[in-house]
């Protein structure tokens, strides 16, 4: 009983302290709490986490547990240095842009961008109720078996496009150009960790291989 209240607060705490941070880093730089289009990603990113959270505490705790990990046991330590403060960068620069109007997004492509937002954490959602060893950190558990049906029958590393579609259309959602720019340039960094991944699946994960070659692409149908 202990130990499910204790993964309960940790897991529910998780979310808090991200939208917590997330709003810090966006209305600061804002300057304004007239922001709205900060207000609108930010409540829809809150609620999504929220949700998520939620649901899995009460349907598989233990996946929540494996969620909250974040030391990562195979070297990287650099990618994930270098994702944080492309990410940090890119939760700042948005709010500077509102400030100081460097970009006009139209009405309609930020309301557009919050909806692939949503779809974007909805197929996660989807990601991590077919995978139940899917973890924040690159690790293969004991008896872990390999998923081949729902998203991963598509492509091997659908988490991955969940991420990439939230973040290219994050900073659009977000009302800025100039943070679209920064966040692209996370893209060769996820790439490295993906491949670095599937390294660690093939060496440590029995049956991979065999997913491997049959499941073609790793991220995007026909394109990679």
């Amino acid at each position: 009983m202990g130990g499910n209240t204790n993964t309960s607060k940790k897991g529910f705490l998780l979310p808090l302290i991200i939208a917590t941070v997330l709003f810090l880093v966006l209305f600061l730089p804002a300057g304004s709490l007239r922001y709205w289009a900060g207000w609108i990603w930010w409540s829809v990113t809150f609620a999504m986490g929220i949700f998520i959270t939620a649901y899995f505490m009460k349907k598989n705790p233990e996946f929540i547990a494996r969620r909250s990990q974040h030391k990562e046991k195979e070297p990287q330590s650099g990618i994930m240095r270098i994702l944080s403060l492309i990410f940090t960068l890119s939760f700042l620069i948005p709010g500077f842009d509102y400030r100081y109007h460097w970009s006009a997004v139209p009405v309609w492509i930020i309301i557009a961008s919050n909806v692939m937002v949503v779809l974007g954490f909805v197929f996660i959602f989807l990601v991590f109720k077919e995978n139940n060893y899917a973890s924040a950190i690159i690790e293969v558990e004991e008896k872990q078996p390999v998923i081949t049906t729902g998203p991963y029958s598509i492509v091997r590393h659908p988490m991955y496009f969940g991420i990439l579609i939230i973040s290219l259309f994050t900073p659009l959602a977000l009302g800025s150009y100039w943070a679209f720019i920064l966040f692209l340039s996370s893209i060769p960094t996820n790439i490295v960790r993906i491949k670095i991944e599937e390294k660690v699946l093939l060496r440590d994960l029995p049956g991979y291989k065999n997913y491997f070659l049959k499941t073609r692409y790793r991220l995007i149908p026909y394109i990679w």
